[in-house]
């Protein structure tokens, strides 16, 4: 007699398999469970690691005849003597340069003896008197003469600079410090007359005022380290030359900068057009003065304005015009070398 439920099929499921052995990637079961396989090797140890290619490279170097590499126990031995003096590191300040255009802006370089690493020449260009002195001036100190071609010009100049088919590669430019710029003013018996540049951006402003001060007797030019314009490559084209003539200084603290001025007997006057000190006629310009000029946007600062000893407007005919940055400092520079001329 069969028994019973012997020919019904099997539930899907209902079988248990035999055990195939430890699960693949568990580790271990059981005694092995917390134990792994093995000890994670080191990183010099894994070939595939960069660790790993860099020690096989510097054993294939020692077998090559070499004596150590970079990295090795004698090279770091050696770093770490203190009687060895470490190698002199190139500062990035020394790589940096400028690019002076314009014929007359290389002309007045040349002619001032900044030192110049190259003088570009674009081909088959007009040659005038100035061309002639310039490359004159640089054969005689042994500046490389390159000739190039208009469009290697162009992308030497940033394209947004009139070259003139002439430019001028020199160094970084060398700022003075404001209070040793004033000391040296003093001690050659002159009256020091200074501008300040309070939050000027345009390069273009900054060379206008330069020629400026360079036309009309002043000294020098001071603009600050933060939020301001440097001596650019556009800044000596628009000086037309006068940055070689006259001294930039760059002050940390501009408003620190005008309190030393007034301490050693400057009068400060800031230009603003709600100024309650009209320009002509002004009473001190024939005594020390540092004109201080502010953007066009925002004036001068608050900290700034609280530091000038006058507030000096200049009277115009239309109450909805202003003047930009640079006339503004020309008008006041003109005035100022009138009166002390009449006086």
């Amino acid at each position: 007699m069969a028994k019973s439920g012997a020919n019904k099929p099997t539930r899907a499921g209902a079988v248990r398999k035999a055990s195939r052995g430890k699960a693949v990637g568990s580790g271990g079961q059981g005694r092995q469970a917390l134990e792994g396989k093995k000890p994670t090797p080191k990183a010099e140890d894994r070939p595939y690691h960069p660790a790993g290619k860099a020690k096989a490279a510097k054993e294939r170097f020692v077998a090559a005849g070499g004596k150590g590499g970079r990295g090795s126990s004698s090279s770091r031995g050696a770093s770490q003597d203190p009687n060895r003096k470490p190698a002199p590191r190139r500062s990035a300040k020394n790589e940096e340069f400028e690019v002076v255009t314009g014929r007359n802006s290389v002309v007045e370089a040349l002619r001032a003896k900044i030192p110049a690493s190259a003088l570009y020449l674009a081909t088959r260009i007009e040659m005038d008197e100035r061309v002639k002195e310039a490359l004159a001036l640089a054969t005689n100190r042994g500046i490389p003469i390159l000739e190039v071609m208009r469009p290697e010009l162009d992308r030497l100049t940033s394209f947004d600079s009139v070259h003139q088919g002439l430019a001028l590669k020199v160094p970084a430019y060398e700022y003075a410090h404001p209070v040793d710029l004033l000391d040296e003013v003093i001690s050659r018996g002159e009256t020091p007359l200074f501008v300040a540049l309070d939050g000027i951006t345009d390069p273009r402003n900054l060379g206008a005022i330069i020629r400026s001060t360079a036309a009309f007797g002043g000294q020098g030019v001071i603009v600050p380290q933060r939020r301001s314009v440097g001596v650019t490559a556009s800044a000596w084209k628009t000086s037309a030359g006068a940055a070689a003539r006259t001294p930039v200084a760059m002050a940390s603290n501009l408003t620190a900068t005008l309190k030393a001025f007034k301490q050693k007997g400057v009068f400060v006057i800031g230009l603003d057009g709600g100024g309650d000190v009209s320009l002509p006629g002004l009473s001190f310009a024939d005594g020390p003065v540092v004109v201080v000029v502010g953007s066009e946007g925002k004036g001068l600062s608050r900290l700034v304005t609280e530091t000038c000893d006058a507030i000096v407007s200049i009277p115009i005919t239309a109450a909805t015009e202003s003047l930009n940055a640079g006339i503004a400092a020309s008008v006041t520079l003109y005035e100022i070398s009138r009166l002390r001329a009449s006086k």
